[in-house]
């Protein structure tokens, strides 16, 4: 495009359009941001605007669309949320007394993880911005949340342990260097999971000695061992990348990001996305929604911050066994003061988000409800102070510390500002009577100009005989005096004429050109004295922004610990007992979210004992429908809100800590990566046993279903025989499966023990007793629960008949042959014989090769020599042979 073709303005755009190409850019014009060229033509399409066009100096015109000024948000929020970057192009110095073009700057860049929008800051979820750098087999991991300052930075060395430490985040945006997105990082696959934009920086930006002088720059330190950044230098190149990010993009101070926060991930129980699905504890699997959840039954938070807080808990729980008993204790010390708690989270009801309040003031961008908002919310803190001072707890005492009410921020904010302000800053009606003389100066010049108006129209109806005189106003006209048509014979000489219209006319004269002068200008200055200050107490409340982020600290905190004392009363939990000696024994306990479902008195409670010793795997049989997934993920979630410092769903539990929970459980295809059912269940698998320690929780349902039965029965076996064994894992384990097969397993290890979910069985029909008893079940019941289900008595009848026959040749009586005969294969060829005989029409592998190979080799094989696994391996591969032979 020729640019020196187009006219000024247009040439301007472009300048600014080459600066940000990776934006689309809204520039203002008047009470317009417009767009123009490929800008226009994609926000038409996304935003459904109407496409226009614009004499540009070209021969064609430019394509243009614009969204009103006032309303451009939801915009912006529109477009950043399918990805765009938008960059907002702002007028910087008033069109009335700008010389040639009015100057324009882009004032800010958004992009999805740092829009601050209303409508994208769920009220109990941060939106983080992610940045990793990768250097010397490391990744440093950083996280900050623009609308809060929360800022945090952690180190990693395992890939897929990097992959889990970026799903507690959820970025909608992730900061990596360029090299690192060429250097074959799955970052398809974080796309894909997080549904995050990538965002590459230049090598440059990564330069380890730059990010830490930013850093030290910013919070004002000379060095950063005060920040405790000290052991993770990998970790504050990323925390600084991502800082001067933010820099950049927002283009302004970020002073409210006051702190940052380095963490070791073995503080936390870490969590990857497979165990946080499976257990629901954000939101539900299939409907994405809260209710369901485990957050949905512990978040009865009063505030925006203790639900994020609590949020954030539930992510991370705590693998430290004082930390656990210190958040334990301030739970109990709010159980056994009632009165009190119920009080303060009656005044918390009435807090406000003061995170994002007071970054908000900080950013610039605050408006006069906002600050009432703030003082609103500030005013209830010596309240809470007050109840607090009364309960004598050691651990109360503790969170009184450094307890600031804030009180002198409040005042200010009372004595200055209007109780119902209005959202914009630029039309007055802000600031109190009272507080600044030259705004009553002004304000009152207001009040008097309506008293002299009138006066003036009563001397002018008077001088001029003309009774339905009337002094009126608009914008562009300002003041002027109306006089009907049938009284235009009276008009004085010294009226100016205005504008005529239909049955009158308008005119102004010297005394009313006056008295407009003196309005006027009085109510333009009040306007601009008033903005001025504003943004002068909006200055002193972004001054005192650490003293707020402390105060909504400590606010969130209290929220969470009475919220957890609140629910645990409510639904009859009761305080675990934490240990670090592997046990984990929990007496009728209960699903926190089922029971919600169906009622407590009707939920069947049920014990739990695991240990890394003779309680290390449970193997759960029993029919589907009957509680196995219901009873394994309730001990998930029990230990997993035991570690949170949370009351449980039990009578007694006594928890002995687990480093990672991990699930394996349902099946699903994974049609976006062409991975099938059972490659997507190997694939969890796998994760599980690379990375599970003699510490951790396993929940592993029917692992192996999704194959043909031999292999699926010969890998379920294999990791249980893995997973038991104390010198390869050694880990709690929950293992539900319809192989009976496995049961076997417990007599043979002396770790693996049998439980079977108990059923009632009335003539054909079943009735679940949802008890879990030592022992194992001799059927799966699946013709019964398939009648349950609705299955026609034709298919469930014909089914019997089938079992019936097919039994006789069951895979438990094959495996029984092979692993458990001593060595006598003769015996076994003729006990083939007869089960084969038994199904009419079976071939069996002595009619399709009698004297052959396969034959000889059964007869050589040394039973007593070989493992169950290859055992049944051999079975599988001699049998496939014999029937490729059949075929052919």
């Amino acid at each position: 495009m020729a640019t020196e073709q187009l006219s000024p303005m247009m040439q301007k755009y472009m300048e600014t359009k080459q600066e940000y190409s990776d934006c689309i850019l809204f520039y203002r014009l008047g009470d317009f941001y417009e767009m123009f060229f490929e800008d226009a033509k994609t926000a038409s399409r996304e935003l459904d605007l109407t496409l226009t066009g614009k004499s540009c100096g070209l021969v064609e015109r430019a394509p243009m669309c614009g969204v009103p000024y006032h309303s451009s948000e939801s915009y912006i929020n529109r477009l950043v949320k399918k990805g765009y970057r938008v960059a907002i192009c702002e007028q910087v110095e008033d069109p009335r007394t700008a010389k040639g073009l009015v100057k324009r700057e882009v004032i800010r860049v958004v992009t999805p993880g740092t829009n601050m929008d209303d409508d994208t800051e769920e009220k109990g979820k941060n939106t983080f911005l992610v940045s990793i750098c990768e250097r010397g087999g490391a990744f440093g991991i950083s996280a900050a949340d623009v609308s809060t300052g929360d800022y945090y930075l952690t180190e990693e060395k395992d890939q897929a342990k990097l992959f889990d430490e970026v799903n507690k985040y959820a970025p909608p945006e992730l900061i990596v260097s360029e090299s690192f997105l060429h250097s074959g990082f799955d970052f398809e696959g974080l796309k894909q999971r997080f549904k995050t934009s990538i965002t590459m920086q230049p090598d440059a930006a990564f330069d380890e000695d730059s990010c830490r002088k930013f850093l030290m720059k910013h919070f004002k330190v000379n060095s950063l061992s005060g920040l405790g950044l000290d052991r993770f230098p990998v970790g504050t190149t990323a925390a600084g990348v991502l800082l001067k990010y933010l820099y950049d993009t927002q283009k302004r101070d970020m002073g409210y990001f006051t702190r940052i926060n380095p963490y070791f991930p073995g503080t936390y129980m870490l969590l990857d996305q497979s165990t946080e699905r499976n257990l629901e504890l954000l939101e539900t699997m299939r409907d994405k929604t809260r209710r369901g959840s485990l957050l949905g039954v512990l978040d009865r938070t009063k505030t925006a911050m203790g639900g994020r807080l609590l949020r954030r808990i539930i992510e991370q729980p705590l693998t430290d066994e004082e930390r656990i008993r210190v958040r334990q204790r301030k739970v109990l010390a709010f159980t056994e003061n009632t009165l009190e708690r119920d009080e303060i989270r009656e005044y918390l009801s009435g807090i406000l988000d003061l995170e994002r309040l007071s970054a908000r003031a900080s950013y610039g961008t605050a408006n006069p409800r906002d600050l009432i908002a703030l003082r609103d919310s500030l005013s209830m803190l010596p309240a809470i102070k007050t109840v607090l001072v009364n309960l004598e707890e050691p651990e109360i005492k503790n969170m009184l510390e450094g307890f600031d009410t804030l009180e002198d921020l409040s005042s200010l904010i009372d004595r200055a500002i209007k109780d119902e302000p209005p959202i914009l800053v630029h039309e007055g009606g802000i600031i109190k009577d009272g507080y600044d003389s030259a705004v009553d100066e002004y304000r009152a010049a207001g009040t008097d100009g309506k008293k002299w108006l009138m006066e003036l129209e009563e001397s002018e109806k008077e001088k001029t005989g003309i009774k339905n005189l009337k002094i009126r106003f608009n914008s562009v006209f300002g003041y002027y005096i109306e006089v009907s048509n049938s009284f235009k014979d009276k008009v004085p000489a010294d009226y100016v004429r205005k504008q005529t219209l239909v049955g009158s006319e308008r005119y102004i004269n010297e005394p009313l050109k006056q008295l407009e002068d003196k309005i006027l200008g009085a109510e333009e200055k009040l306007f601009a004295r008033e903005y001025e200050l504003f943004t002068e107490i909006r200055k002193k409340v972004s001054d005192e922004t650490l003293r707020i982020q402390r105060a909504a600290e400590m606010l969130s905190s209290l929220d969470v610990m009475t919220d957890l004392s609140y629910v645990g009363e409510k639904n009859n939990y009761v305080m675990p007992e934490i240990t670090d000696d592997g046990f984990i024994d929990i007496r009728e306990g209960r699903h926190p979210v089922v029971e919600q479902m169906t009622g407590q008195e009707m939920f069947i409670p049920n014990d739990t004992l695991l240990d890394n010793k003779k309680h290390c795997v449970a193997v759960i049989t029993g029919p589907n429908m009957a509680g196995k997934s219901t009873y394994m993920r309730q001990t998930a979630l029990i230990v997993l809100m035991a570690q949170i410092g949370s009351p449980v769903p039990a009578k007694s539990a006594r928890i002995g800590l687990v480093d990672r929970i991990f699930t394996r459980v349902g099946a699903s295809d994974d049609l976006s990566t062409g991975r099938s059912t059972f490659m997507v269940e190997m694939s969890e698998v796998a994760n599980i046993l690379r990375n599970a320690t003699s510490k951790s929780l396993l929940i592993l349902d029917e692992i192996g279903r999704g194959t043909s039965t031999y292999d699926g029965l010969s890998i379920a076996w294999a990791v249980v025989e893995h997973i038991s064994s104390r010198r390869l894992l050694g880990a709690r384990t929950l293992f539900a499966t319809h192989y009976h097969e496995l049961t076997e397993l417990e007599g043979k290890i002396d770790n693996v023990n049998n439980y079977r979910v108990a059923v009632k069985e009335k003539g054909d029909e079943i009735i679940f007793l949802r008890k879990i008893m030592k022992g194992s079940a001799d059927r799966s019941y699946g013709i019964q629960v398939a009648k349950l289900a609705g299955v026609p008595d034709l298919v469930t009848d014909r089914a019997r008949e089938l079992l019936s026959r097919l039994s006789e040749n069951d895979i438990t009586e094959k495996l029984s042959d092979l692993e458990l005969a001593k060595g006598d294969p003769k015996a076994m060829k003729a006990e083939r014989k007869k089960n084969a005989e038994a199904v009419p029409g079976q071939m069996t592998f002595f009619d399709a090769a009698t004297d052959s190979d396969i034959v000889k080799e059964l007869t050589e094989i040394d039973i007593t020599s070989l493992t169950p696994m290859d055992a049944m391996n051999t079975l599988y591969r001699l049998q496939n042979e014999a029937m490729n032979r059949f075929r052919t």
